[in-house]
């Protein structure tokens, strides 16, 4: 624009196409991995999906039903994951203790309470 030259926010988001989703696709299973392997939290909440899906699939309600059901437990999952991510990240810029470590740590764990919150009063308001 102003003569300056344009400079990628990142050297790996070069990839196009097929190559790219291919990429991505193997990211996420590294992710996945990695959360499973480190992150204590997501193993109990893998878990807890992996009893509770199949039970809402087999439970004698509706299609929508079983739909936010299953959804309610797969947002836990995707929850912890932002926060294990959010976690790493700051344990990445310092181990050292700061009160805006803290507060984004706390958030983070806040937002997976409220997403269990969220599987009871799902479960719970379908089932009644």
């Amino acid at each position: 624009m102003n003569g300056e030259p344009i400079v990628e926010e990142s050297p790996f988001k070069g990839q196009s196409g097929l190559r790219r989703i291919w990429n991505a696709f193997s990211y996420s299973l590294s992710g996945l991995r990695a959360a499973y392997r480190n992150e204590d939290a997501f193993r109990q909440e893998s878990l807890l999906a992996a009893l509770l899906i199949p039970l809402a699939l087999f439970m004698s309600v509706s299609g929508l039903g079983k739909a936010l059901m299953i959804g309610s437990v797969l947002l836990v999952l995707i929850v912890e994951l932002l926060n294990s991510a959010v976690e790493a990240a700051i344990d990445r810029i310092s181990l050292d203790r700061h009160r805006l470590s803290k507060r984004a740590k706390d958030i983070g764990s806040a937002a997976v309470l409220v997403a269990l919150i969220n599987v009871v009063a799902t479960w719970s308001l379908v089932l009644i």
